[in-house]
C-alpha cells in the first residue's frame, strides 16, 4: 500500500511529543538555583519580528500560518548563559515564538509551552497546536521556545543525514554476540560523533538549565509568575522549575506526567507496561470491529501473535519500505510505537501492519521517520540528537550492554512487543562522553501555588500512575490531580470537554478543581 501525501503529512505535523528510551530523570550539577548576578541579562529587550521558516534543525516546512483572525505569529531571540555557573561568561541564544493575547486590557501574562521529547521544538510545536489554544490566547500571550540543546537553540548535532539513515536501520534487539557487538560500535560512534560536532554544548542542556533559563524567561518577558503548560518530558522540567523557584510559580498544568520517583530501569519498564497496554486497546478495538478491521486474528492474543510474527520476519529479512530504503524489526517497533501515542493514528497502525504483512513496509517505515525526525527528502531535525544528549547528562545510571541483557527477562514479561528494545535502550548512554547527575529529580515544591497535574488512563508513553507520584512529590497543597479515563499520550488537546473546561476555568479564572476530579 504506497504511503499518500495526505498520511505523511499527518505523520509529519502531527506529533511533538516523542518517544523516548527512558524519560528524563535527572539535571546538571551546576549552582543549586539560579545565580543573582544576572542584571544584564534580565534587562535585555526582546526584538520581536514575524517568524521564519523552521530550520533544518527545527525539521524544516513552512514559515507558521497566520493566527485565527490574522494576526502574525513573532518570534526573537533570548540571550542566557552556556554555564548558569559563569553568568558573566559565554552566553547562547534561546529561540522564543509568541502569539500576543487578544485582550491586552485583560491580560494576565505569557504562558510558557514545554510540548516535551526531550528536544522537542516548540518554535515549530505551538503554532501545530494553537487552534486548541484559542480560549486561552484571550488573556495570555501563548509562547514555547526550543530549549538550550534543540533547533535554533545552540542546537546539539550528532552525525549526517545518511550516517543517520544507516544508525537507525541499526537492529536494536541483538540476538547474537556479532549484533551486540555492531549495537556497541553503532552507540560508540553516535557519542564519538555527538563530542566531535557539539562537546561545548553537551554538559550545560541538563533539565535544570532548562529551569534556570525558564525563570530568566520570565523576568525578560515581564512577568512576576511563571504561568507552564508542559506536556510530558515538559511535566519534568515543570517540577524541577517548581523545586527550584517555589515563590514564582504561577498558574501552571503538567499533562502527560512523567513520574519523577522512577529511576532509568523502573521508568523504561514503565514506558514498556505504557506502550503494551495501549497495544492491548488498540488490539481489542480491532477486534470489536469484527470483519472491518483487516488484521488476522479474532481475540487479542492473536492479532499481537501476527505482530510478533512479523516483527520475527522482519529481523531475519527487511522487506521494501520507501525508495531504496528498506523497513527492518526496529523501524517497524518504531513505527508501532509512534501510532500508539494518539487514537487517531491507531488507523495508520492497521494500514501499516497489513500493508507490511504483504511486503510493503512504507507506511510503518514513515512512521518511524516521523518519530526519528526525518523529512521525506532525507533530512533530519535534531530533535533525537537533543533527546540523547538532554537524557544522558540527566541519567546517573550507564548501563552496558550485558547489564542491559541482563534485564531482558523481566522487560520480557512486561511486554513481548516492546521489552527487548526498552530493555536493550538501556545502554543508550553507555559511551556517552559526559557524566551524568540524578537518579531521578526532587520536585518537592514547598511554597508553590496550586499546580494542576493531569494523568491519561490508557497513556502509553508516561503511565497514568505518575500522575499520583507527581502529586505526592510536589508536596501537600501544591499538586491537585484531575485525571482523564482516554487513550493518548496527552488529553488536554485530545480534545474532551471535561478536561478542556476544566483546566480553561483554572487557567483564565483561577478555578482549582478539587483533587481528584475525573474526566471521562
Amino acid at each position: 500500500m504506497p504511503i499518500s501525501a495526505a498520511q505523511r503529512a499527518a505523520l509529519v505535523t502531527a506529533t511533538t511529543v516523542l518517544l523516548a528510551a527512558g524519560c528524563s530523570d535527572g539535571g546538571d550539577d551546576e549552582a543549586s538555583d539560579r545565580p543573582t548576578d544576572l542584571a544584564g541579562l534580565t534587562a535585555q529587550q526582546l526584538e520581536w519580528a514575524p517568524c521564519p521558516p523552521p530550520s533544518a534543525a527545527e525539521g524544516g516546512g513552512a514559515a507558521p500560518s497566520p493566527l485565527p483572525g490574522g494576526a502574525a505569529w513573532e518570534c526573537s531571540f533570548m540571550d542566557a548563559p552556556l554555564d548558569y555557573a559563569k553568568p558573566d561568561g559565554e552566553t547562547i541564544e534561546l529561540a522564543l515564538i509568541r502569539a500576543p493575547a487578544r485582550d491586552q486590557a485583560n491580560r494576565i501574562g505569557s504562558m510558557i509551552y514545554n510540548f516535551g521529547g526531550p528536544g522537542g521544538s516548540g518554535v515549530t510545536g505551538l503554532p501545530s497546536f494553537a487552534p486548541d489554544y484559542e480560549k486561552l490566547r484571550a488573556r495570555y500571550d501563548l509562547v514555547s521556545f526550543d530549549p538550550r540543546g534543540v533547533g535554533r537553540s545552540a542546537d546539539v548535532n550528532c552525525l549526517g543525514d545518511r550516517e543517520l539513515d544507516a544508525y537507525y536501520a541499526m537492529d536494536f534487539t541483538p540476538d547474537d554476540a556479532a549484533e551486540e557487538q555492531a549495537l556497541s560500535d553503532g552507540q560508540k560512534t553516535y557519542a564519538a560523533g555527538c563530542e566531535d560536532e557539539s562537546g561545548t554544548m553537551l554538559p550545560h542542556v541538563g533539565t535544570e538549565n532548562a529551569a534556570r533559563d525558564l525563570d530568566l524567561m520570565r523576568e525578560v518577558l515581564g512577568d512576576d509568575k511563571l504561568h507552564y503548560f508542559g506536556i510530558s518530558y515538559g511535566t519534568e522540567l515543570g517540577g524541577v522549575y517548581a523545586h527550584m523557584f517555589p515563590e514564582n510559580v504561577g498558574r501552571a498544568l503538567f499533562d502527560a506526567v512523567v513520574d519523577p520517583t522512577s529511576g532509568t530501569e523502573a521508568g523504561a519498564l514503565g514506558q514498556a507496561k505504557g506502550f503494551q497496554l495501549a497495544l492491548d486497546n488498540f488490539a481489542k478495538d480491532c477486534v470489536a470491529r469484527g470483519d472491518e478491521c483487516t488484521l488476522p486474528g479474532s481475540t487479542v492474543a492473536e492479532i499481537e501473535s501476527f505482530i510478533l510474527d512479523l516483527l520475527a520476519e522482519l529481523d531475519k529479512k527487511p522487506i521494501a519500505g520507501i525508495g531504496d530504503r528498506k523497513l527492518t524489526q526496529t523501524q517497524a517497533i518504531n513505527g508501532i510505537a509512534q501510532s500508539l501515542y494518539s487514537k487517531e493514528f491507531w488507523q495508520y497502525l492497521e494500514q501499516g501492519l497489513d500493508a507490511a504483512d504483504g511486503g510493503d513496509g512504507g507506511l510503518l517505515l514513515a512512521l518511524s521517520d516521523s518519530m526519528n525526525g526525518r523529512d521525506q527528502n532525507g533530512s533530519y531535525s535534531n530533535i533525537q540528537a537533543a533527546n540523547a544528549a538532554i537524557n544522558c547528562v540527566d541519567f546517573k545510571e550507564r548501563y552496558t550492554l550485558g547489564q542491559a541483557k541482563e534485564r531482558l527477562p523481566e522487560f520480557r514479561k512486561t511486554s513481548a512487543v516492546f521489552g527487548d528494545y526498552m530493555a536493550w535502550a538501556l545502554s543508550s548512554c553507555s559511551q556517552w562522553p559526559v557524566p551524568g547527575t540524578w537518579e531521578h529529580p526532587d520536585v518537592s515544591a514547598p511554597g508553590s501555588a496550586p499546580i494542576l497535574v493531569l494523568g491519561t488512563t490508557g497513556d502509553p508513553a508516561t503511565p497514568y500512575e505518575g500522575t499520583r507520584a507527581m502529586v505526592d512529590a510536589l508536596g501537600e497543597g501544591v499538586g491537585v490531580e484531575l485525571t482523564f479515563e482516554g487513550e493518548g499520550h496527552g488529553a488536554y488537546n485530545g480534545g474532551n470537554a471535561c478536561v478542556r473546561n476544566t483546566v480553561n476555568a483554572y487557567f483564565l479564572d483561577g478555578k482549582v478543581p478539587a483533587s481528584g476530579t475525573v474526566c471521562k
